[in-house]
């Protein structure tokens, strides 16, 4: 694809014009989502679609950052202190996966990967808006369930980024390489068991 080169502009239909195109990029992914599908599936035409996106990956990344985020607060609402940790990590961690996993989300990242150097604001809304948020929301917890003697944990931020990496092994390279984009529920249940266990070995505080 290439490069967003100009800037997005806002108008009445602009939130009209991004739902249509998350339907469409949902459905086709980017490269099979054509500008005069979303114009369509949007109700609008397509003068008025290039009058607030000229890019059509400026629409994407406008998309997919909402995504982001609204998948990161779902995760965050998943977030429950008094809950024991092994049963918050895993509604976090199906959450995340699920959207880590799918069509935008891993579109998302290829597009800030392939663009973030000649555009730096690309990687740090994809941060800004996706693993920043977790990681600040899940930090308290890790914080509450150490205080309550449950975990032992001294860098909560680390933690909750390893955490994150962890729910990720084996899927997430296949699934941007386009090997395998189709894991089953069992697989994907697996890896969260795996993670689950892996960090609850770290940071489970001794007893006495």
């Amino acid at each position: 694809m290439s490069a967003p080169s100009a800037e997005i502009k806002r108008g009445r239909k602009f939130d009209q014009v991004v739902e249509g195109a998350r339907k469409i990029f949902l459905a086709d992914g980017y490269e099979g989502a054509s500008v005069d599908l979303i114009a369509k599936e949007a109700g609008v035409s397509k003068a008025t679609l290039y009058n607030y996106f000229p890019d059509k990956g400026l629409l994407f990344m406008e998309v997919a950052t909402r995504e982001c985020q609204r998948h990161a607060e779902v995760a965050v609402q998943a977030i429950d202190p008094p809950l024991s940790a092994p049963v918050v990590l895993r509604q976090i961690a199906e959450q995340l996966q699920a959207f880590m996993l799918s069509d935008l989300g891993s579109g998302m990242f290829r597009i800030c990967t392939a663009e973030s150097g000649r555009f730096p604001q690309i990687g740090q809304e994809f941060c800004k808006y996706g693993p920043e948020v977790v990681c600040k929301a899940i930090v308290p917890f890790l914080q509450a369930a150490t205080q309550r003697g449950e975990l032992d944990i001294e860098d909560y931020e680390l933690a909750a980024y390893q955490f994150m990496e962890l729910i990720k092994a084996e899927l997430w390279v296949k699934r941007i390489m386009g090997i395998d984009c189709d894991f089953s529920p069992e697989k994907r249940q697996k890896v969260i068991d795996g993670a689950i266990e892996m960090f609850m070995a770290r940071y489970a505080a001794k007893k006495p």
